[in-house]
């Protein structure tokens, strides 16, 4: 990947998470565990814990595009990372920004469509502009299977139909694709990434417990932090998917819900 230096700078365009285990909140841990500085662009403000999302309050564009600006004009990014971004035009504002960088800054996309639970996130308008608009200017987009499912229009029920899913994903524009596997069954979780490299398989096995919050943001920020330090795409994917598996594992258990992950226990002895 071609980045100029220095290296480690990413910028995250996503919603908040008041209960800290997902969104901008979890993207800040993650990329700084990894070693990163993290930047921020918050597209939404949401009301949430481990137990829901009971609110959710959209910033206006003309204070994203501020912030979007104000930090690539000043401290600069080395990665851009997206998470919730809520509505179309949201979509379309990052999309032209993104255009306009010069030298062009690699995108981790990661397309909040669908939720662990399987509730939509988006409707059919945003979906189509982070299909249309984003997915082409993606350097790795990181979809869970119901995601990847409404971007390619497949059905994902096995490794094959991830493997399908994500060839799609690059013909459909993205540089390289992870469909991640932890919503089929059985004891070990599968990701599949394709590359210029070709085909690769992430396999772990599956953790028992409810703590999964955030761990969508967390995967995607802890790859955008190490792609943006000059790791290598697949050594990159290994690594955070790595650090995500032990985070599960150590999870704080806090909340009556789906808790959170340990973001920090790389810092820890």
């Amino acid at each position: 990947m071609d980045i100029s230096e220095p290296k480690g700078r990413v910028l995250v365009i996503a919603g908040s998470d008041s209960g800290g285990g997902a969104g901008i909140q979890a993207d800040i841990k993650a990329i700084t565990a990894m070693g990163g500085f993290a930047a921020t662009a918050v597209t939404a403000i949401t009301v949430q814990n481990t137990l829901g999302v009971t609110a959710i309050h959209p910033v206006p564009l003309d204070v994203l595009r501020g912030q979007i600006d104000a930090v690539l004009d000043d401290i600069g990014a080395d990665v851009i990372k997206t998470g919730m971004l809520g509505n179309a035009d949201v979509v379309t504002l990052v999309a032209d920004r993104l255009q306009a960088c010069e030298p062009p800054v690699p995108l981790v996309l990661d397309p909040v469509m669908v939720a662990t639970s399987g509730d939509a996130l988006v409707d059919d308008g945003t979906e189509t502009a982070i299909r249309d608009r984003l997915l082409p200017l993606a350097f790795l987009v990181t979809p869970n299977i119901p995601e990847a499912e409404k971007l390619t229009g497949l059905v994902v029920e096995d490794i094959s139909g991830q493997l399908d899913a994500a060839n799609r994903l690059v013909e459909m524009g993205a540089r390289a694709a992870l469909v991640k596997g932890g919503h089929l069954k059985g004891n070990v979780v599968t990701d599949v990434l394709v590359s210029a490299r070709g085909m690769e398989l992430m396999e772990r096995p599956r953790l028992p417990g409810r703590n999964t919050h955030g761990t969508g943001c967390t995967l995607a920020s802890a790859i955008a932090a190490l792609l943006a330090d000059g790791a290598a795409l697949p050594d990159a994917v290994r690594r955070a998917g790595d650090y995500l598996h032990e985070a599960i594992a150590r999870a704080p258990g806090f909340g009556a819900g789906h808790g959170p992950v340990n973001h920090a226990w790389v810092m820890r002895p």
